[in-house]
């Protein structure tokens, strides 16, 4: 007999060729149409070919940027449901993003004061002292994390940094004010590569966490006590969760900022179709969030064209009845 292990990996295998195909498709739809012969033609020099500039220096870095987004916030969504033990938790349920949003709004109000590297260090600064508070709350009187801790944590600095949030915004003039509301929104209107490239680095240690915690997660779903008598070094698998979720929710929110449900949807559509086998359910919902972002950023630059939506308001219009759903069907349709 098959083991269910096997018969979900061509599950993850579609999922990432799903991902590889949106990523490819996606540059080429837009308000000005592109020929594929003259994008990859080499008889026009680069600097006279305006499809290949347009797709190579405007759309495929943006569809990279929602690939990495969406894929890394749907792994962190999972993470954190396992650490949790909540089905709906998100990952921004800890602080992490709005101690990043908190950071971006600095540094767009007064980014002439700040020492870090504009808009993206500034978040990734906020992340971290997010990360830093959380963790040391959690932490404090207990031999691993205390998940009750973690929720409580993060429930406060979700609502002290929305506290300063609105404090920065209060402080700003009118083109500082709309830009980071932008921001807020969840834009993945990126300049280039560069934005990308510096957050690389942090998502992929993160993965790398997510893949060593692949079987501790399906044990910690048991319970820390349950966990404990298989073998699973608890405080250890608790810390490594944490900080790659929360390192890759910085990471993804400093390139796309705040862009909300990736990381419950997802997750939820892919235990549907694999299981609750964390050695399926981590790669699958990488791809397949990298997909539905991709998709949804192709839609909010379409849908109003020549306007282009912030794509959190396209994930947010479908994240919320999903969430809506999902809290029903948990509670069996009872109030």
């Amino acid at each position: 007999m098959t083991s269910p292990l096997r018969r979900g990996v061509p599950w993850v295998s579609a999922s990432a060729g799903l991902a590889v195909l949106a990523i490819g498709i996606a540059p080429f739809i837009g308000q000005t149409p592109l020929e594929f012969g003259r994008v990859f033609s080499w008889a026009l020099p680069f600097a006279d070919n305006v499809d290949a500039q347009i797709f190579f220096l405007a759309r495929l870095p943006r569809s990279l940027a929602a690939a990495v987004v969406g894929g890394t916030l749907a792994a962190a969504g999972v993470v954190f449901q396992g650490l949790l033990r909540n089905p709906l938790a998100t990952p921004y349920t800890l602080g992490i993003s709005a101690g990043a949003s908190f950071g971006a709004m600095a540094a767009i109000t007064f980014g002439s004061l700040l020492p870090f590297g504009g808009v993206t260090g500034a978040s990734l600064a906020g992340a971290l002292l997010a990360v830093v508070v959380v963790y040391a709350l959690a932490s404090a009187r207990h031999s691993g994390l205390s998940t009750t801790v973690l929720l409580l944590a993060g429930v406060t600095m979700n609502s002290f940094f929305s506290a300063l949030i609105l404090f920065v915004q209060y402080l700003s003039d009118f083109t500082e004010t709309f830009r980071a509301l932008r921001w807020l929104m969840g834009d993945l209107d990126v300049a280039g590569y560069r934005p990308l490239v510096g957050a690389l680095p942090l998502i992929m240690v993160a993965l790398v966490g997510f893949v060593w915690l692949a079987r501790p997660l399906n044990l910690l779903s048991l319970g820390a006590d349950a966990a404990a008598t298989r073998g699973v070094d608890v405080r250890r698998a608790q810390r490594v969760a944490f900080f790659s979720g929360s390192l890759a929710t910085g990471a993804a929110v400093s390139v796309g900022g705040p862009i909300g449900f990736v990381g419950i949807i997802v997750p939820h559509l892919v235990r549907l179709i694999v299981g609750a086998d964390h050695r399926l359910v981590l790669p699958a919902s990488f791809f397949v969030g990298a997909a539905f972002l991709v998709v949804c950023d192709v839609v909010s630059r379409i849908v109003m064209a020549p306007l282009e939506l912030p794509v959190g308001i396209i994930t947010a219009l479908i994240g919320g009845p999903f969430f809506l759903w999902m809290l029903i069907r948990k509670t069996g349709g009872h109030a």
